[in-house]
This record gives C-alpha cells, sequence and structure tokens, in this order.
C-alpha cells in the first residue's frame, strides 16, 4: 500500500527523514553493461587454421619465385639456355621425356644405364604415365645392334666423336623407335645425383620386403637394409633400388629386375609424396642444386619451370606406372610382348589426352 500522500516517486536512499529531498541530482540504477560474448573455440581454431594456411602459402609462393629467380639468372646450371615457343610449352603441350639412372659414380666410371623410364606426360588431364624396362632387356631393332638395353647408352658415347651425334639424342631416337612414340627430352642421372637428391629432401620412406645384404670392396657397395618400414637416406636408397643378390653370411633373398623395377617406382610415389609436402617445397632449390653436377639433360631452363608451375600438384593417383616384364633366359630378359604393347598403348593414349587407368597396387 502507498502512504506517499502526494503522489510523488518515492524518495531515495539519500534523502534525509524530514520529507525534504537531499540536495543534488536524484540518483537513478545504472543499466548493468552487456557481457561480451567470448570467441567460441571453433571460430579460434579456424581463425588459426586460416592464418596458418595463408603463411603457408606464403613460403610456397614466395619460394617458386626464389627458384625462378634462380634459374632465371643461371644461378642453377640445370636446363639449356634456349627458349621455348609458345605452343612447345610443357603448359600446353604433351610430352616425353626419357629418364635414364647411370652407374656411374666416382669409384665405379661407368655408364651403363641400372635405370630406364619414359616418362608421356599430358597438361589437360594432368596425369602421367610411367613405363619402366629391366636393364638386360634383349633388343633387336632394326639398324642397331641386338644386345642389352642398358649397354645403348655407352656404346653411343663411345661413338659420338665419329658420328657426330651426342648419345643423348642417339637414346631418344632409338627409344622412340622401341616404344613406338617421339622422345622430347632426355635426363641422364648418375648414382650420386639420386643419392644426394634423397638427401636433401631429407630421406624417403619405403618398406623394405625383405633382407637384404651384399658387399663389393671394388666399388665400395655395401648393402645392409633390413626389413619393415623406414626412412632411408640417400646411400640407403640407392642400395634398395640396386638390390639384385646376396654374397653375405647367411645369403638373403635374391631381387630381379622385375623386383628391382617395382622398387623403383615405390621410391618414386615416395618421393612424389615428399616434393609435394612443404617440407619438399622448400628443399626444392637444394634437390636442384645437388643435381646440377651429376645431371645432364637438354630439357629448356624455361621448359623446366613449365614443368614445374603445371605437374606439381599433379596427384600420385593420376600417375600410372607401367612396369614391363618378361623371361629370364641369361644373359637376357626377354620381353612379354603382350606386355610391351600395352605400354606402347597406355603412352600413346597419355599423350592422345585419354583419362589415366587405375592405379596399380
Amino acid at each position: 500500500m502507498n502512504t506517499n500522500k502526494d503522489g510523488l516517486p518515492p524518495r531515495s536512499r539519500g534523502q534525509g527523514s524530514g520529507g525534504k529531498r537531499a540536495p543534488g541530482p536524484v540518483s537513478r540504477p545504472k543499466p548493468q553493461a552487456k557481457k561480451k560474448k567470448k570467441r567460441g573455440f571453433m571460430a579460434r581454431l579456424g581463425r588459426m587454421v586460416l592464418i596458418g594456411a595463408l603463411l603457408v602459402a606464403l613460403v610456397v609462393v614466395g619460394y617458386f619465385l626464389y627458384l625462378y629467380y634462380k634459374l632465371d639468372n643461371g644461378l642453377l646450371n640445370t636446363g639449356v639456355d634456349k627458349p621455348v615457343a609458345a605452343e612447345n610449352s610443357a603448359k600446353v603441350k604433351p610430352l616425353t621425356v626419357l629418364l635414364l639412372g647411370t652407374d656411374y659414380r666416382e669409384k665405379h666410371k661407368s655408364y651403363l644405364t641400372d635405370v630406364i623410364m619414359v616418362v608421356a606426360l599430358n597438361p589437360s588431364t594432368q596425369s602421367a604415365t610411367v613405363v619402366s624396362l629391366p636393364r638386360d632387356t634383349y633388343v633387336e631393332l632394326d639398324g642397331y645392334k641386338r644386345t642389352k638395353i642398358n649397354e645403348f647408352y655407352t656404346r653411343f658415347r663411345g661413338k659420338e666423336d665419329t658420328s657426330g651425334i651426342s648419345a643423348e639424342n642417339e637414346m631418344k631416337t632409338m627409344m622412340g623407335k622401341y616404344l613406338g612414340v617421339p622422345i622430347d627430352y632426355v635426363t641422364v642421372l648418375n648414382f650420386d645425383g639420386f643419392r644426394k637428391a634423397v638427401d636433401k629432401l631429407g630421406g624417403v620412406d619405403v618398406n623394405v620386403s625383405y633382407n637384404m645384404c651384399y658387399k663389393d670392396n671394388a666399388d665400395g657397395t655395401n648393402i645392409n637394409l633390413k626389413q619393415g618400414e623406414q626412412t632411408l637416406d640417400g646411400d640407403k636408397a640407392l642400395d634398395y633400388v640396386r638390390y639384385r643378390k646376396s654374397n653375405c653370411s647367411p645369403k638373403t633373398k635374391a631381387s630381379d629386375d622385375f623386383d628391382r623395377n617395382r622398387r623403383q617406382n615405390e621410391v618414386l610415389h615416395a618421393l612424389m609424396d615428399k616434393m609435394q609436402s612443404l617440407g619438399g617445397v622448400v628443399r626444392i632449390g637444394g634437390v636442384l642444386d645437388a643435381l646440377d653436377d651429376n645431371m645432364k639433360t637438354d630439357i629448356e631452363k624455361e621448359q623446366i619451370k613449365n614443368m614445374i608451375s603445371t605437374y606439381w600438384q599433379m596427384s600420385k593417383n593420376n600417375v600410372e606406372f607401367v612396369p614391363v616384364t618378361g623371361t629370364w633366359r641369361s644373359p637376357y630378359v626377354y620381353i612379354n610382348d603382350k606386355e610391351l604393347e600395352v605400354a606402347k598403348m597406355s603412352l600413346s593414349d597419355r599423350l592422345a589426352g585419354a583419362a589415366p587407368a587405375s592405379p596399380a597396387p
């Protein structure tokens, strides 16, 4: 019940008891300030992820600019100083590259090609086909001596002075006839280059399927690999792709050319993973530096940049590996004709723009 007879509002606590208001303004209750909502955890996490992604992008872009600068200014010896016509750029034209890995190293100065691969690349489908051939493949081809495929490069090198044709161009011509596709480029990499490149990438992750042991004091070979998943440095990665037989006690399981090709493909897959990671991106310059003195190629510097920008993010699921096998009858591997035809067709399909086949296990 209201006992205030004059109808005025009740007195504030600051007023006296005599009915008179205390001097000064009437105090009113202050409105409560709205509490700020705390930013949710997911929002903060999203912001951190976004910032991290931007930093990664800046690192990648900045590093590619640095790499291009090195190529443009001749700070890397990789590649040939020749212009590339716009229509021949790897950005628009399907290309083939012959990859040769020689057994040359300081203690063993030989040029036998232990690795023989032909790669077909297509920019429109962002895909590639890699055909690998056993080093002991018996080749019977019009105009060429019948011999092992790994002997041709060193034979061509011995005839360069008289023929006036480089061994690399001879190999492109010969392999083009053998596989039925034109070969645009050739790259020759020796064992030292492979070893140093793997080390620059911080090793390669593989699953060694069985123990491997072989020693050769003449050239310093000392293969001693244990079964299991592991990261191999350059020396051990080279041992892994080279291993053929054992002379240890107890002996370990032997390996034929087909096993070697399988391991080569495994290492290539693993290297792709490394190269496409952030760690690989920031190490690519070091890889090219390591290859400078151990690699010979006729790919133009500008074309190398085109290839990097075009195929850097190519998924390994779009890389079709086609190892060709056959029958071993010492000292040759006699290629399975049906497999060779499949390999030829795979290369042709890739150049024509066909979708890549499902990757083999």
